[in-house]
């Protein structure tokens, strides 16, 4: 059996440990992390309009029931307090009235940073005046179910509820990790999240055209088991397309629907 002398052993071991540092180094470069402070999210991908979505779940144990919503994004430009900001409304429609839930978002169209946000879900509302150091119940919104809340920040962060606009945002590349400071508002502490471009898909959209996408990846934990996220970007538009969650218990689906599926309540509401 071949032997080594010591300085051989030596030279070997420090060249094994040169290349795990190179390659550490060389996976942490990849990580791109997304601050408010670094403006590197491309404000202008974001598109105003109306977007709407097919939201659904399928659960192993209930094959023959089908949960679903029609989910409905809309992004105005508009001027708020002398500077232009990005107000952003969500309406989710179930099948009943408990599972309507409405939002409202505010952000800089500078650097996306929150300045104001309100939910409504199952009739209970939360809202919040969103700053770079803290966030704190809005106060003036006379139907708050969180009254008197207050958060310190350590850094600016991201909201959490405006995920998939944060997305279009990204700048995009083979390889890539993102770490996103998010916050979802009143629940928690901020935190960076993980997200990462595990590839390309060429996907066909409901009104059969082809669109290549990024595949941006996120994996996290459930009840105490894996859960994961896959997010089609458009490549060409930064377009939000579709997205496949797997948790413990089933899978949720999101997919973009076509400009022919107008949202007609406005049209015939007195």
């Amino acid at each position: 059996m071949k032997t080594f002398s010591p300085a051989s052993w030596l030279l070997c071991t420090g060249m094994a440990i040169l290349l795990l540092l190179l390659q550490s180094n060389s996976v942490l470069a990849q990580v791109d992390t997304i601050r408010l402070k670094d403006k590197r999210l491309n404000t202008t991908t974001l598109k105003p309009g109306m977007r709407q979505y097919l939201v659904y779940f399928q659960m192993p144990k209930s094959q023959k029931t089908l949960r679903f919503w029609l989910w409905l994004r809309d992004t105005k430009i508009e001027t708020r307090n002398g500077e232009k900001v990005f107000a952003t409304s969500q309406h989710w429609y179930g099948s009943d009235s408990i599972s309507y839930r409405i939002v409202y978002s505010v952000n800089r169209v500078s650097d996306f940073s929150p300045i104001y946000h309100s939910e409504t879900v199952a009739g209970k509302n939360k809202s919040f005046n969103w700053d770079a150091n803290k966030i704190v119940s809005a106060d003036t919104v006379a139907a708050n179910a969180l009254k008197n809340f207050s958060l310190d920040f350590t850094a600016p962060n991201f909201n959490w509820n405006l995920d998939i606009e944060t997305f279009e945002m990204l700048p995009m590349a083979t390889g890539k990790t993102f770490a996103i400071n998010f916050y979802d508002a009143g629940s928690g502490k901020p935190n960076y999240i993980i997200y990462k471009v595990i590839g390309s898909e060429v996907v066909t959209t409901l009104d059969n055209q082809k669109a290549d996408c990024w595949k941006l990846f996120n994996e996290s934990e459930y009840k105490g088991q894996k859960a994961t996220e896959t997010f089609w970007i458009s490549k060409k538009g930064h377009e939000f397309l579709k997205e496949e969650d797997n948790f413990p218990g089933g899978f949720r689906y999101k997919v973009k629907m076509p400009g022919a599926a107008a949202n007609l309540l406005p049209k015939f509401a007195k």
